[in-house]
């Protein structure tokens, strides 16, 4: 069973090498990747796409784009939780991750935007089934639902750790990736993992740290939740 939220109004991909995200009529999701050609698709991240709503656009008059989300949708995705199933068109599933954070680089495309967006910017999401989006497409819910994913990055980063194997290490770079965060949180690492206790600081090292372990990059993770 689903329900119909809206529809998809732009669709948007941005290459490796591109300084900032292309408008497309269309677009290929690819199971447990991302969009095909765009510069986050990675199996390893809850970040494969982001998900605007218009009323976030209109409400501050923004320019097209200013969010740099892939998708724009004509709802307002702050009402979005984490594990919610989407269904895109006739075919595409995407997993919501949590919201994404206003970070200061908003501002190099309108001035005061990142403290004005708030909890607006849009959603994280997982491709679960693959398929092509297009401009036009609806937009539904599904009964399915899926195992949440915090929205604070402390506790996404202390699920990682907990996941890390018997017997293997996490590097502290495979660990920001994996929980969704930007590396300059790394230096906050050491404390937090401190303060969680010394089963987590032992799971996850710096990469200069020396050890006898072997280390795991998160491969899985999400994917195990996703089954």
């Amino acid at each position: 069973m689903s329900r119909r939220l809206g529809t998809v109004l732009a669709i948007a991909a941005r290459a490796p090498n591109a300084a900032a995200p292309t408008a497309r009529e269309r677009v290929h999701a690819l199971a447990g990747c991302g969009l095909a050609g765009d510069i986050h698709a990675d199996p390893r991240s809850p970040r494969q796409l982001l998900l605007a709503g218009a009323p976030a656009y209109r409400a501050l008059g923004l320019p097209p784009q200013a969010l740099r989300e892939n998708l724009l949708l004509d709802l307002d995705t702050a009402a979005f939780v984490s594990g919610t199933v989407l269904r895109i068109g006739a075919q595409v599933r995407l997993r919501l991750s949590f919201q994404c954070e206003a970070c200061g680089s908003l501002d190099r495309h309108a001035p005061g935007l990142a403290h004005a967006i708030g909890a607006r910017r849009g959603i994280l999401a997982r491709v679960l089934t693959g398929g092509e989006i297009r401009v036009g497409d609806p937009v539904a819910v599904l009964e399915e639902r899926l195992p949440a994913l915090p929205e604070d990055w402390r506790e996404r980063v202390a699920r990682v750790v907990e996941a890390v194997p018997p017997e293997h290490v996490i590097g502290y770079a495979d660990l920001a990736h994996v929980a969704g965060v930007q590396s300059s949180y790394c230096r906050a690492f050491p404390r937090l993992l401190a303060r969680l206790g010394p089963a987590y600081a032992a799971r996850a090292v710096s990469a200069r740290a020396g050890t006898a372990l072997a280390r795991w990059d998160g491969a899985g993770f999400h994917a195990r939740a996703e089954r």
